[in-house]
């Protein structure tokens, strides 16, 4: 039976930031637990989703409105019921919602997502959630990788283009990670089956893609936009495509002094597809469908997950500057209780 607190930790957006994102930005309160009315849940956090669109989100208005100011830090959370007037959830419970940045929270069920047990269980907050469902659509359904294609992914040892790269992988594409370090480089060949990577400080990177990728780009896995989306659309091959799943390079801090210059010349005599998705852009059938193929493939090992959990509520602001500074590898979570 899960146990409850008497105190409720709440991270909310303290200001909004002019530059980069600091601790600064955040206010640690502590609040009463609130007790659920009729139709209502009371949960409490396990694990905390840390991503990139969380910065999006307070910059600006995106797919969802902009932070308030003084409101708890939106976030997707793993989260246990602990009190429950709603037939169907059950104290024990585990549900996937937007909990936020805290401790505990009143949920209508509408807005929670009941999950299974598993081991382990953060694989709910990484292969098995949003950030799993993203890699899946984005080679799948936007890329469509066929054998022999050069596929290329930045932020690639990242939470979604670690499972991104291996699913290409197993399609039988040619795959090329960009990345930040050359640990990182070594990493993702040895662990994820990267034929490549590239360390895109090392050099110009218009340079290091020309090397990696003598024949040409066929496809183009894009987590960064800004200089490196304009290098890898110069590489592209007639007819390649492009999936636009973030373009963190573009959320903390100014943004760059230019886009992706040349792009609709490159688009029109190469005939390239470039396509924004999201993963509400398919219905609970293909959701299904595709978690229980990402679950075959974790069982059975074809692909390979790593996580970066932290441990505490307080850490979150932390822990989201690194991940925007691309500290992390793989998934970055909270592990809150």
């Amino acid at each position: 039976m899960p146990q409850k607190s008497d105190i409720n930790r709440q991270l909310l957006l303290a200001n909004r930031p002019e530059a980069k994102l600091s601790p600064e930005h955040f206010q640690l309160v502590e609040t009463p637990i609130p007790s659920p009315k009729q139709g209502e849940i009371l949960t409490r956090t396990l694990y905390l989703s840390l991503d990139a669109a969380n910065r999006a989100w307070i910059q600006g208005r995106t797919y969802r409105e902009n932070m308030e100011l003084e409101k708890v830090m939106r976030g997707g959370t793993i989260s246990e019921v602990v009190e429950s007037k709603v037939p169907g959830f059950a104290p024990g419970d585990l549900i996937f919602a937007d909990t936020g940045w805290q401790d505990y929270t009143i949920l209508t069920p509408d807005a929670a997502k009941k999950m299974p047990r598993i081991d382990p269980l953060s694989h709910l907050i990484s292969v098995y959630s949003l950030t799993g469902l993203t890699a899946y659509f984005g080679v799948v359904e936007v890329c469509k990788p066929k054998p022999g294609q050069t596929f290329v992914i930045s932020a690639a040892a990242g939470a979604t283009a670690q499972v991104a790269g291996q699913i290409a992988k197993l399609m039988g594409a040619r795959v090329v990670g960009i990345v930040g370090s050359d640990e990182k480089a070594e990493m993702i060949k040895r662990d994820f089956g990267y034929d490549e990577a590239i360390n895109y400080k090392s050099g110009p990177i218009k340079q290091t893609l020309k090397q990696a990728c003598p024949e040409g780009i066929d496809l183009y896995f894009d987590n960064v936009g800004g200089e490196i989306l304009e290098a890898v659309i110069l590489r592209m091959n007639i007819h390649g495509r492009i999936a636009c799943c973030g373009a963190i390079s573009q959320y903390d801090g100014q943004p760059p002094a230019h886009g992706p210059r040349g792009v609709p010349g490159f688009l029109i005599t190469k005939r390239i597809t470039m396509q924004g998705f999201l993963v509400y852009d398919w219905d609970q059938a293909a959701h299904e469908k595709a978690l229980k193929q990402l679950q075959d493939w974790v069982q059975s090992g074809k692909i390979k997950i790593h996580e970066d959990i932290m441990d505490g509520l307080e850490n979150a602001p932390k822990g989201l500057i690194g991940l925007l500074a691309g500290n992390n590898v793989g998934k970055r979570m909270i592990k809150v209780a």
